[in-house]
């Protein structure tokens, strides 16, 4: 529990903790934003840290000069592909062998799997492209990929035109609206909001799939 409120606190605070990792470790802080965004998208176990929030506040801090808005750029989208392909990789190794009573199985959640796998089903390659906006959903689908064994070109593809989209626009609008005064005195709300967009296509595909059901 204690992990879940510390992470929890990192997103909702993350402008606050990203001045700290500044004033601590100089201009490692780009090593560090990489190693979150690849981790968040490259290992499937690890779909809770940041992503759209940390691009936004990161944005956000380089429009006052903490961070170069074009290299932070850089740093974030070769973090981002590298990570889809690494996961990619990853579930054509041992997608197709994970079952819910082994080690691989009991650590990655089954629910958001089956998920992201009726999403992948639906919407084919633009899905990679389409969740990169979604929390959680985006750490699975290069998984899901990988095991269905999608082509690797295609999906290099659909993996580059998305971390460019994603990276740009986050990144983007938070260099140049993070910093209004009534985003800057609101950030936490911002941050839930933007958090809260990025789930509802997840939200509305439920809903209309429980609609179906019914």
């Amino acid at each position: 529990m204690t992990l879940i409120q510390n992470i929890i606190d990192f997103i909702l605070h993350i402008d606050e903790h990203l001045v700290e990792i500044i004033k601590n470790f100089g201009g490692w802080s780009y090593g560090i934003l990489f190693l979150i965004v690849f981790v968040e998208t490259g290992i499937v176990i690890f779909p809770f840290l940041p992503g759209d929030s940390l691009l936004f506040a990161s944005g956000a801090l380089a429009a006052v000069g903490a961070f170069n808005i074009t290299l932070l750029c850089i740093v974030f989208f070769i973090a981002a592909v590298l990570g889809d392909t690494v996961n990619y990789h990853i579930g054509r190794k041992v997608g197709t062998t994970i079952t819910p009573g082994s080690l691989i199985g009991k650590l990655i959640n089954q629910d958001k799997m089956t998920k992201a796998e009726a999403f992948f089903n639906k919407h084919g390659g633009k899905t990679i492209v389409i969740a990169r906006f979604m929390p959680f959903i985006r750490t699975f689908i290069p998984f899901v990929a990988g095991a269905s064994r999608m082509n690797y070109r295609y999906f290099l593809i659909y993996n580059v035109v998305g971390a460019l989209i994603w990276v740009g626009i986050c990144t983007i609008l938070g260099y140049y609206f993070g910093n209004i005064p009534i985003v800057k005195d609101n950030f936490s709300t911002v941050l839930l909001g933007i958090i809260f967009i990025s789930v509802l296509p997840a939200i509305i595909g439920m809903v209309r799939g429980q609609l179906k059901k019914g």
